[in-house]
């Protein structure tokens, strides 16, 4: 299913004031990220125009559109605007005159002014759009940002996903999202997770039911979006599996195509899971950081054995 936003939620995002609030907004949907100037497009070049894109006409522009002759600019205008564009954002404090604005409310077309400078209002809306057009999914787990580490905890049903997310909420570290994880692809290395709008800030524990943690806990314990780093799958202990017991090298798991570092946590009694996430958190941080805990350790061993051979010899 092709990812889509409305015009209205990008508006009320980027804080847009609307020049035609006559035109419904919300039945307006936005689907691609990428923007465009219409320079060549005023002067009527129109071949590999892309419409579907937000348009923005900043500074230059404007400046441009003023100096025509006022029939030219109707006629120049109107051509733009109902090529079938979504939306015309001015930036940089310029406006369109009345008759431009006429022109727009004619074919439908939203008109909407921001006072930012185009060059930032563009990294803006790029970056915007980017997150919330991008190829997402849907996954069962609890993300947790643990010492700014974004941690998805995943596992079967009832193993105890959502009592160590509690439990690290209790610890100091916010809360993403429970039960099901919104994954974003912003980009090939970047995976972005989120809560749907009905669960945000809830968590579900069995035999208690559900608790707001913004309410509970205070609204520094939960965070909207974070970029996934780590994920810890908890299983039930197998005595027959061999688990990973240095960490000499990296496990991973695919989303979208993109690799994430997976460790997988198999569960006994008495083992206390949020101190062992928060362990693996930092350890994570740590290699990211360049030192791999288990390599000096194999380094140290290694050097010790040429030691003792050289004190043999």
């Amino acid at each position: 299913m092709k990812t889509v936003v409305s015009l209205a939620k990008l508006a009320e995002a980027l804080e847009l004031t609307n020049l035609t609030p006559e035109i419904d907004m919300t039945k307006i949907e936005l689907t691609t990220p990428d923007i465009n100037r219409p320079a060549l497009q005023l002067t009527g070049y129109y071949d590999h125009f892309v419409k579907e894109r937000v348009q923005i006409i900043g500074y230059v522009e404007y400046s441009y559109i003023v100096q025509m002759p006022i029939e030219e600019r109707k006629k120049s205008y109107e051509k733009f605007v109902s090529s079938g564009i979504p939306c015309v954002i001015f930036t940089t404090l310029t406006e369109p005159s009345e008759d431009m604005l006429n022109i727009a409310r004619r074919y439908g077309v939203p008109t909407l002014v921001t006072e930012r400078t185009t060059s930032v209002f563009m990294a803006e809306i790029i970056r915007w759009l980017g997150v919330e057009l991008a190829p997402s999914i849907s996954v069962h787990g609890v993300l947790v940002d643990v010492y700014g580490e974004g941690v998805l905890i995943m596992g079967e049903s009832g193993i105890g996903k959502s009592e160590a997310a509690l439990e690290l909420v209790r610890r100091g570290h916010r809360l993403v999202s429970d039960d099901v994880v919104i994954l974003r692809k912003v980009s090939d290395v970047t995976l972005v997770g989120s809560a749907p709008d009905l669960t945000r800030h809830f968590i579900e524990l069995r035999g208690i039911g559900i608790i707001d943690v913004k309410t509970l806990y205070g609204v520094e314990h939960v965070k909207d979006t974070q970029a996934i780093d780590l994920v810890i799958k908890l299983e039930d202990w197998n005595r027959e599996r061999e688990y990973d017991r240095l960490g000499m090298e990296e496990e991973y798991t695919e989303f979208l195509g993109n690799k994430v570092v997976c460790h997988s946590l198999p569960i006994r009694p008495g083992r206390n899971l949020a101190v062992i996430v928060e362990t693996a958190a930092v350890n994570h941080r740590q290699k990211k950081m360049g030192y791999n805990a288990a390599q000096a350790l194999y380094r140290r061993i290694q050097e010790n054995m040429l030691t003792q051979r050289e004190e043999k010899g």
